[in-house]
C-alpha cells in the first residue's frame, strides 16, 4: 500500500458527496484531477471502492469502510498539526458551534476578533433551526450553541449576547396608518410562519397563546430568507427578527408595522451543556466574549439599539 494523504482526502470527499463533480468543487480541483486521484487509490485495492449505476456514482460497502478509516487517519494528522501549533505557543484545534438560522446575523461578529487572534483554530459553524441545534448540543457534537430561546429540559450554562427584537413587518406597497395598532390587527392579516422547530416560530406562538390571539397562517417556510422574500413579494406579513432586515429597512423595501406590546424580545445566548469540560479553545472563547461583548455590540450593532 502506497496511498497518499491527498488521495485519502479526495476519496473521503467523494464518499461524502457521492459525486466527482461536487468533490471537485469542494476541493477546488478539476474533475479530471479528482478522477485520477480516485483511480490511483483504487489501483491499490482488489475490491472496488465505488461503482457507477445509471450514470450515478455509489460508494460500495467496502468503500464506506475505507472512507471511515481514511477519515480517522486525516483527523489524526490534523491533531498532529494542532499539537505542533500548541508547542509553538499558539492556540489551535477545532471549535464547533451550532447556531439557529437568525444567529448568522450575530455570531460571526462575536467570533471575528477571536479567530483573528488565533489563526490556528478551525471553525465549524452549523446554521440550522433550533431543534437541530439542540439535538447537536444534546449529543455533545458541538462545543457551544447559539439560540434565542433557552431549552427547558436540558441543564445548560449561558452567556447572553444581544437582545433579539421581533417586529411585525410588511412590504412598503401597502400603507398602514402611522399609529400603534392594537394586537387585533394580527387576526386580520395573513401571516407567514417559519417551520416547526424554529425558535422564531416558538416565540411567535407563545406570544399568541399568552395574548389569546387567533391568527391566519398564510404559509410556512423553512428559512428567514425565504420568509423575507415572500413578504417582499406581497404574499403576507410576518413577525421577524429585526437583525435580519437591516438592509430592507434602510432601502425602504420593508416596513415595521407599529403594534402595541411590540417588539417581542428574547435574547441571543451562547449556551453549553452544564458541567462540560471545555478545551483550551473553549475556555479562551468564553474569556474573549466576556471581555469584549460590550465593545462588539457598540462596534457592530449600534444601529440596532435605535429600534
Amino acid at each position: 500500500m502506497n496511498y497518499t494523504l491527498h488521495q485519502l482526502l479526495v476519496f473521503t470527499t467523494i464518499a461524502k458527496t457521492e459525486s466527482i463533480t461536487k468533490a471537485a468543487e469542494e476541493l477546488n480541483l478539476t474533475q479530471p484531477a479528482v478522477s485520477i486521484q480516485l483511480k490511483n487509490l483504487q489501483d491499490q485495492f482488489e475490491l472496488p471502492l465505488t461503482e457507477i449505476i445509471g450514470r450515478k456514482l455509489y460508494v460500495t460497502e467496502f468503500g464506506k469502510e475505507i472512507a471511515a478509516a481514511a477519515n480517522n487517519i486525516l483527523n489524526e494528522v490534523q491533531a498532529i498539526d494542532y499539537k505542533t501549533q500548541e508547542y509553538k505557543g499558539l492556540l489551535s484545534g477545532k471549535l464547533k458551534i451550532a447556531a439557529v438560522s437568525t444567529g448568522i446575523y450575530v455570531i460571526p461578529y462575536f467570533l471575528e476578533g477571536f479567530l483573528q487572534q488565533h489563526p490556528g483554530i478551525a471553525l465549524s459553524l452549523d446554521v440550522t433551526n433550533k431543534a437541530k441545534v439542540l439535538e447537536s448540543l444534546e449529543n455533545n457534537d458541538i462545543d457551544f450553541a447559539m439560540v434565542s430561546v433557552l431549552p427547558e429540559n436540558m441543564a445548560i450554562e449561558n452567556i447572553p449576547l444581544l437582545k433579539n427584537k421581533l417586529y411585525l413587518i410588511n412590504n412598503t406597497q401597502q400603507i398602514f396608518p402611522a399609529k400603534k395598532h392594537s394586537l387585533s390587527l394580527l387576526e386580520k392579516i395573513p401571516l407567514i410562519f417559519r417551520e416547526q422547530g424554529s425558535g422564531t416560530r416558538l416565540t411567535m406562538e407563545s406570544f399568541f397563546a399568552e395574548k389569546n390571539i387567533t391568527v391566519h397562517q398564510k404559509m410556512e417556510l423553512t428559512s428567514n430568507e425565504a420568509v423575507k422574500q415572500a413578504v417582499l413579494a406581497g404574499l403576507g406579513s410576518s413577525i421577524m427578527p429585526l437583525i435580519g432586515i437591516k438592509n430592507e429597512l434602510m432601502n425602504k423595501s420593508l416596513q415595521i408595522i407599529p403594534l402595541q406590546n411590540f417588539p417581542i424580545i428574547t435574547n441571543w445566548q451562547l449556551i453549553w451543556r452544564k458541567g462540560k469540560k471545555h478545551s483550551a479553545i473553549g475556555r479562551a472563547l468564553l474569556k474573549h466574549i466576556q471581555a469584549e461583548k460590550e465593545n462588539i455590540i457598540k462596534k457592530y450593532f449600534d444601529w440596532y439599539e435605535q429600534y
